[in-house]
């Protein structure tokens, strides 16, 4: 398992992205959640099986809107598997 956070720019603030973000999480099935944060970008907890989740990092850099994957953070804590889906907040 490997969880992860990351911080995408670009187009990305509001529903569009985040729900197709939302939608392609539950096709890798993994967990966590998205939200918009004040600086324009959003930032995604994803946890899940090691490949999924790199899929997952993957999508976030070439999503709709051309986004742009600033960062990614390796969280050094074992996944708590805290999250029931991917969720929007």
């Amino acid at each position: 398992m490997k969880r992860v956070r990351i911080y995408v720019s670009g187009l990305v603030q509001g529903v569009f992205y985040r729900a197709n973000a939302q939608k392609e999480a539950g096709r890798l099935k993994v967990k966590g959640y998205i939200r918009n944060l004040p600086d324009g970008r959003v930032e995604a907890v994803i946890e899940g099986e090691e490949i999924c989740v790199n899929k997952m990092i993957q999508w976030c850099e070439v999503g709709p809107k051309h986004a742009r994957v600033d960062k990614v953070e390796v969280i050094s804590e074992q996944p708590k598997d805290e999250f029931e889906d991917f969720s929007i907040r």
